[in-house]
């Protein structure tokens, strides 16, 4: 389960078929593991239903529970600060 957190850690939110091809366990493995994660809150999981040629193909969304990603390189907009009364 150790290299699921990292990986999820690394690269953020991912689809459970994602998570199996690059840790190297079978779909049914990883959404056992991913669901285990899921009742001890370290990992949130959504069930996904995505249209591929109008087939549609259940899956799960992943991502560390609490976890911020570091905002990505490059411009960033401008601030607004706003004042109450």
């Amino acid at each position: 389960m150790k290299e699921i957190l990292d990986y999820l850690k690394n690269q953020g939110e991912k689809l459970d078929s994602e998570i199996a091809i690059a840790t190297g366990l079978t779909i049914d493995v990883t959404r056992a593991k991913l669901n285990e994660l899921a009742e001890s809150n370290e990992v949130m999981v959504c069930q996904s239903t995505r249209f591929v040629k109008g087939k549609p193909i259940e899956s799960m969304s992943c991502r560390i529970s609490g976890f911020i990603p570091k905002a990505a390189p490059g411009r960033k907009s401008a601030r607004v600060n706003l004042k109450l009364s």
